[in-house]
């Protein structure tokens, strides 16, 4: 006689009252998605609605492109917050962090960003004196599912739900 068939979200060794419960990798915000971080970046009225500093600017630009996250100082970002995963390839929309200083990256290629600089906000090249003096910067990507992540085996009741 041939074993019964293994259920879908169900393993060979577990009852029939428990269910795998996959959670998937948290995914990173898309290249299209970069671009609107980028057009909420450049739009003016997300620049006036913005505190005068840089962690605030991203803040706000981030917001409305519709990418929330709590607000974070430039040192925290720099460090490494839930909402984003740390990246060496850089794309458009990602931000870029040193220690108390953080933009939004608008062109890899030519080292361009975007940030609340001394004079207002506007782009710069990463790859400049100034910058390369501040010492070298780490690049966050936006991640659309942060707490989703990992597996487990849950016993369920015969109603399906967990006990």
């Amino acid at each position: 006689m041939a074993p019964a068939p293994i259920a879908c979200g169900q393993s060979s060794n577990s009852s029939p009252n428990s269910k795998l419960v996959v959670r998937t990798k948290p995914r990173t915000v898309s290249a299209e998605d970069g671009l609107s971080i980028l057009a909420a970046a450049l739009d003016s009225s997300a620049r006036v609605h913005s505190a005068n500093d840089c962690s605030h600017l991203a803040h706000a630009i981030y917001e409305r492109a519709g990418f929330p996250y709590a607000y974070a100082s430039s040192s925290d970002l720099y460090e490494g917050v839930n909402k984003f995963e740390r990246v060496s390839q850089p794309q458009p929309g990602d931000l870029i962090a040193w220690r108390g200083h953080v933009g939004i990256v608008v062109k890899p290629s030519r080292h361009i960003f975007f940030s609340f600089l001394r004079s207002g906000p506007g782009t710069d090249d990463w790859a400049s004196p100034y910058w390369k003096m501040r010492g070298r910067p780490r690049f966050y990507r936006y991640l659309q599912n942060p707490a989703r992540h990992g597996a487990k085996l849950l016993s369920t009741t015969g109603s399906g739900l967990p006990k």
